[in-house]
């Protein structure tokens, strides 16, 4: 994200990472698209999440589940634990903090190509014994409940831009719901360990081999799940990924929110996912 979280003082950011035994200036990095990141000393990297988007039971067992998983396999770039044993501690009411080791090295962004390594660590990952409380990804769109009646409805938002454009494309929408539909009977009955979103922007390339960063979609799923990712294929999850930012788009211009940077290249992408159905 580029623009800094509304509503999330300096103050609160560090009595957080204090918990954590960090002390120090963290320096913002605008990087990723819906979480947001500081670093401190070019040793710790911490991601803070909006709990209004994203549930803060739900991203605990992620946490807990990628810690797991750390101790398991050497790729996995798992949370740190507070001085109080959390992998996620609140900051106020509206944003939960994690902490990561920063990793040195390079990694791209979504739609580059991704390392011919990535398959080896995504067959690593999906032989391994799921831990304990991991969660279960959902086949459907998360969301969809809320998008159809957007489709029946389109109501009022945020953004007239934003509302002209989905009005625009109901149609197409409507039809690629119902080809996911038919889509998920293909899907194999095999459930493994699943890190969701295995991209070129979630690969670092370090000095000791590739790693996977960003835990949060952790989950047991169909193996096409990640390998459509890499490399392979599935109908299915390439259609549900395009599907799934298009609500999740449409509940943010929907919202109030600032006219900020964010916000244009929310719009952006929302309108650019749309046409590419």
């Amino acid at each position: 994200m580029e623009d800094l979280p509304s509503g999330l003082p300096e103050h609160e950011l560090k009595a957080g990472l204090a918990r954590f035994g960090i002390t120090g200036k963290p320096v913002y990095a605008p990087v990723g698209f819906g979480d947001y990141h500081w670093t401190v000393y070019d040793r710790w990297f911490t991601s803070v999440s909006d709990l209004t988007t994203k549930p803060l039971a739900r991203l605990r067992r992620a946490m807990e589940t990628a810690a797991s998983l750390g101790e398991q396999l050497p790729f996995v770039v798992a949370p740190v634990r507070s001085d109080d044993g959390e992998t996620v501690v609140l900051l106020n009411d509206r944003y939960a903090l994690s902490v990561f080791p920063y990793v040195a090295g390079r990694s791209g962004s979504f739609g580059d190509p991704v390392h011919a390594g990535v398959t080896e660590l995504l067959t690593a990952l999906h032989r391994c014994e799921p831990p304990a409380d991991i969660p279960v990804a959902p086949i459907d769109v998360p969301a969809r409940a809320a998008l159809t009646a957007l489709l029946d409805e389109p109501g009022k938002w945020f953004s007239d831009r934003a509302r002209e454009v989905f009005v625009a494309h109901t149609g197409i929408v409507r039809e690629k719901l119902a080809e996911l539909d038919l889509l998920a009977g293909e899907l194999t009955d095999e459930r493994v360990v699943t890190h969701g979103e295995p991209h070129a922007g979630n690969v670092i390339n370090t000095p000791r081999g590739l790693v996977l960063v960003d835990w949060d979609t952790v989950g047991l799923a169909p193996p096409e799940r990640d390998l459509w990712l890499a490399g392979g294929d599935s109908a299915f999850y390439s259609l549900r990924w395009a599907v799934d930012d298009i609500a999740d788009f449409a509940e943010k211009l929907r919202a109030p929110h600032e006219r900020w940077r964010d916000a244009e290249l929310t719009l952006h992408y929302f309108t650019e996912t749309l046409k590419s159905l």
